[in-house]
Parts: C-alpha cells; structure tokens; sequence
C-alpha cells in the first residue's frame, strides 16, 4: 500500500509536526489515510481504541487523520526506565523489560511485529504516512533497523528528510547525512523539506539551488517557524504558552527524571490567568528555594519509586511541607499520586529495582506495583463540583488506604483518587485532568483562582493548531508532487513499475521546477506536468 516516510536529521527536526500536517491535508482531500511510527522511544503516551498504548505523537497524527488512534500505528513503543533500560510495549501491550545491548539484538524479533502492524493498517487506509525516529545516520544503530531507513527497505517506500535550520547548520545536516547512507537509502530519498525558517525567504534560495545541485533531489518546500505552536510533544517538555500580565495563579511542577505524560500540563500553559513553571534539577536546595507557588503539581512518572528519592534528594519534600503550612495546594497526577501516601512497594521489580519506598505521607494509603498495566479511556466527574471530566488511566500499581474513602472523582460509576479533609492535597490516576475546560475551571478555583470562563477547551484548540499546520503545509510545500510520491507507488501497485521520465514530479530535477504550488483539489493518481 502506498506508503511516505518522514525521517529527520535529528531528533526534535519535525517529523513528527509534518506527519501530522500531512495527515491532516490527506484527510481534508478526502483520502483515507493513517499515520504510523515502527519505533518510537517516549514516556509520553496514549490509550488506543483496541486497548494499547502507543507514543502521544502518533495519536496526535491519528487525530490529524480524522481517525481512532490503534496499536497498529505503532507497533514498538520504549518507555525508559533508567539509562540503559526500558519497558518494551509490542502491538499495545507490554512485553517486558530489556536494557538497551539486549534490545539491540531483540530487534530482529520486533521487525516481525512492525511488518505485521504495517500490513494489518496497508489493508484498513488507502495511504499511509510514516515516521522515523531520530536520524537514519546513527551509524551505531544501523544493524537491524527497524525505526528509519530499515523499515524503509523492508517495505520499500519512498522518503522525504527533514533538516531544522532553527538548529542552524542545514545544509550540513541534510548533505552530511545523505553521505552517511548506502546507496539504495540515498536513491529512495526523494528530497528534502526545510523546517523552521525565520526571515527572507529571498536569502536562502541560493543555498536551495546548491543543496539541489550538491544531491540530485529536489526541495520540497521551506516550512516558516510557527510562533506559539502548541501540539503534544512527543518526549521533551514543552516550553511554549500564554503567559501574560493577567497571569495571577502560580503553578510548578519538578521535572522528573522519568516524568511521563507532561502533555497533561498543556491546557494550563494555554490558560491565560496560569502561570506554569517547570522546575528541573538542582533548581531548589540550600539557599535555593521553589518559585512562589499556589499549587504544586507532582506528574506521572514512568519510575515512581526512584522519582521519588530524586524529589528527596533535590529538597522537595521540605520545600512541599513549607508550601502546606503556608496554605499552598499540592495534586498528584498518576505517579505523582502514588508519592502522595506511605510508601510505594514494589516487590517484583517492575519499574526498577525491587523493594520499598517511603512516600511523602501526605495522604493515608499505600501503593503495591502488581503486574498488568491498567489502560482505558474513562469519563466521569469531579465529586465537590459534579461537573464532567474525562481523560485516560496508564499506570501500574493499586492502591489501598483510608485516604481513598475521600476521593477526587467518579470515574465510571467507581471512586478515583484521593483528597485531604482540608482539600489542601488531592490526587488522582487520571490523565488529562484539565482537558475539558468546565474540570479546568473547578480545580483552579479551588487554588484561588476567582475568574470564571477563561480556560481554554484543549480538545477544540488541538483541531486549531493541526488545521493552522496543514494550512501551513499547503502555502509551503509542493502538495503536487508529495501526492506524486503517493502516486507512483500506486502505480506500482498496479503495473509493477515506476512512472519514468521528465512528467512525473516525484523524480529529481531542478528545483526550479519545483515551485511552492499550494496545490489544492481532490486526490489524484500521479501529479504530473504535461
């Protein structure tokens, strides 16, 4: 089936954006069409429709594509857990535990899942759209490929490398890793997009007209840097919001070494009255002191027992207490509820080393990590306010406690989390708390903030963003000769070989010929200029 890969020069490039662009396009022209990522490496997530969990991006493009995100989309996803290891997630469902030598070898195993996740979607979507991870020159990774040019080989699809000139250093970037490829890599890299510019577009032609000349390969398009773009971020924290003078209710959050799922913080860094902070290692301690706060949120982590001591060694647990005798608020989120009681207990070792933890003991209960990771997406409400909530759970471990007989919300028809008899600390295992702006609202004011109506509805924002990207793709790129790439494997499909010669807009010529066309209509075979 026709498939487009989208690989990087390096990480944090733009694959993951002009996926997701892409997908919107396709969709908005009415084809069928679903993104998909062999390999992924990120504790940020997401609940899929059949049950699994894939990396948040990829169900970001799903959404992009006007479609249910599936397991299938992304058949091997990493959660690290230390250095050197990570959880294994095959098809949706954990598979286990591996450091990072012991995965290397794996590899030729989890091929077989991605080929079978690839099939099972080719026969579901007309076109499929997929993403690398990191750079196909990590010449250390190159046995047994799977994320980059590997799976492009396996399936034998055309790709498209995208360079950050923000980072500065494009043109070595996009050369530097054409050169790093064999022969057969460099000839299915049909060109190349230019991400991030700012400035005269006027000024960087030259070097447009050299990188054609240099390799062959055409230019797509020059993507301009989106000021203020807010989309689920694949792994790295986001820094991008709205704060302005009307900010009044302050926010941190430490930043975990395995924080998981930050994208539940993205509705606040919106919300034009928050002021969110994130607050990293060795920002707090002797003489050193949180940022004035009105609440305080712990966030999930993909390790909460080492997680925890970490917030110990960085002086949190003094600088919490501190925050409480001065009428501060403190919610945990998932992980970041399970450090809220007595202890976590986890006697199998199924996020790190086996054994016990002290928590923070602000709530009465405890946590016992037991095998069988709990995923669904789940709707409720907040119980002081009753107004409507949904989200996700992704979590290990259940707990048990008094603390529990005071719960924060009702999630279908069952009790969910925990709050203090003074309402000063509350926790919960929902992700995607302040989604919906009524939930939003509710929770802010119980930290002070009087303003009714300002937050923002994420949902509706997401759809925005993703239709101010496509329409972005479409000024900037050549659409026309994108859809050729699509095109031409179709045609394949049917006869069994590439279209030849000067017609078809996919093969490489002068970048002259390549003008941004905006080109917009209905799906067609092959674009081609007569």
């Amino acid at each position: 089936m026709p498939t487009l890969m989208i690989q990087g020069t390096t990480s944090d490039a733009g694959k993951s954006t002009v996926v997701a662009g892409l997908c919107r396009v396709l969709a908005r022209r009415g084809v069928s069409v679903a993104p998909f990522k062999p390999q992924n490496m990120a504790l940020n997530s997401a609940v899929t429709v059949d049950g699994g969990e894939i990396g948040r991006s990829t169900a970001l493009q799903a959404l992009a594509a006007g479609v249910e995100p599936h397991s299938d989309m992304n058949p091997v996803l990493l959660k690290p857990e230390s250095d050197r290891g990570a959880q294994v997630i095959l098809r949706g469902r954990v598979h286990g535990h591996m450091d990072a030598l012991d995965y290397h070898a794996y590899k030729r195993t989890a091929r077989e899942s991605v080929l079978a996740a690839w099939q099972a979607l080719s026969s579901r979507f007309d076109v499929i759209v997929a993403e690398g991870a990191g750079s196909p020159a990590e010449i250390n990774l190159r046995a047994n490929d799977i994320a980059n040019m590997g799976f492009a080989e396996m399936v034998d699809c055309p790709v498209v490398l995208v360079g950050d000139i923000d980072r500065g250093g494009v043109f070595a970037q996009l050369v530097g890793t054409l050169e790093l490829l064999s022969v057969s890599e460099r000839s299915r890299t049909r060109g190349f997009i230019v991400n991030r510019f700012r400035g005269d577009i006027a000024l960087l032609e030259p070097g447009l007209d050299w990188l054609t000349e240099r390799t062959g390969k055409p230019v797509f398009g020059t993507l301009p840097y989106l000021q203020g773009l807010l989309l689920d971020a694949e792994d790295s924290i986001g820094r991008s919001g709205r704060v302005g003078p009307g900010a009044t209710l302050k926010v941190v959050v430490p930043a975990l070494p395995r924080i998981s799922n930050h994208n539940d913080f993205d509705p606040l860094r919106l919300h034009p009255q928050v002021d969110l902070t994130f607050v990293g290692p060795n920002q707090i301690g002797p003489g050193r002191e949180i940022p004035p706060a009105d609440l305080i949120v712990l966030p999930g982590s993909k390790s909460t027992r080492s997680d925890l001591e970490w917030l110990r060694a960085q002086g949190w647990e003094e600088a919490i207490q501190r925050h409480l005798r001065y009428g501060g608020r403190v919610l945990g989120i998932c992980g970041g509820l399970q450090m809220l009681g007595r202890a976590v207990h986890d006697p199998e070792g199924l996020e790190g080393p086996a054994g016990s933890t002290p928590g923070l003991g602000l709530l009465e209960f405890e946590t016992r990590m037991v095998a069988g990771k709990q995923l669904r997406n789940v709707s409720g409400r907040l119980l002081r306010e009753g107004v409507p909530i949904a989200g996700y759970e992704i979590h290990n471990g259940v707990s048990e406690g008094s603390a529990l007989a005071r719960p924060l919300l009702e999630l279908q028809g069952r009790p969910d989390g925990a709050e203090s008899a003074d309402g000063q600390v509350m926790g919960t295992y929902l992700h995607g708390l302040f989604d919906r702006p009524e939930a939003c609202t509710a929770l802010l004011a119980r930290c002070g903030l009087e303003a009714q109506g300002s937050a923002v509805d994420y949902q509706d924002h997401r759809q925005q963003e993703l239709d101010r990207l496509a329409d972005c793709l479409e000024a900037n790129l050549d659409m026309a000769a994108i859809e050729c790439l699509l095109g031409c494997e179709r045609e394949r499909e049917r006869s069994g070989r590439l279209p030849r010669g000067p017609t078809c807009r996919c093969r490489p010529a002068p970048r002259r010929q390549l003008a941004v066309s905006g080109v917009s209509g209905n799906w067609r075979l092959c674009s081609v200029r007569r």
